[in-house]
């Protein structure tokens, strides 16, 4: 059985995903790879995207996952919400970035930006041990009968 997640955690998990910047978001089976901006405060994660593409159209509140695997942080997730196209200047301001003015020929004005937000309900986490500590896990097993203790898995609701 999968145990829920206490508070450290959760800010484990709150830690480590604002220090991961892609993943997958899913809806209607179709994944396609996103870059996120995490608002733990509200639970939320944004998304900079443009109008007319398969995200963008099919954001009207529909449910929605992000799956993420991210082997340095140690952190792999899916996470499930609602997404919302959302018109909201001050979340562009802080998440705007050279990397997203690349897509943007008029950069933030350009009248094809939009932002989508993904209100999270739950996921389910693992994360990892990473460096010297998985490898001594490993090794430990393989010269022991026990398992390796390479991480958390747990059950976060939002």
């Amino acid at each position: 059985m999968t145990q829920l997640a206490d508070k450290d955690l959760t800010e484990t998990f709150w830690d480590r995903l604002e220090d991961c910047r892609t993943g997958m978001l899913v809806i209607d089976g179709r994944a396609v790879p996103m870059s996120h901006y995490v608002d733990e405060n509200k639970r939320e994660l944004w998304f900079i995207t443009a109008k007319g593409t398969f995200m963008a159209e099919h954001a009207n509140g529909t449910n929605a996952h992000y799956v993420l695997c991210n082997d340095k942080e140690g952190l792999y997730a899916s996470l499930s919400g609602r997404l919302t196209p959302e018109i909201n200047k001050e979340k562009l301001d802080e998440y705007w970035s050279f990397i997203a003015a690349s897509w943007y020929e008029d950069g933030k004005q350009d009248p094809d930006v939009l932002l989508l937000k993904l209100s999270l309900d739950a996921g389910e986490v693992w994360t990892s041990k990473g460096g010297a500590k998985f490898f001594y896990e490993i090794a430990k097993a393989n010269l022991t009968d026990d398992k390796p203790d390479i991480g958390e898995h747990f059950e976060i609701s939002f």
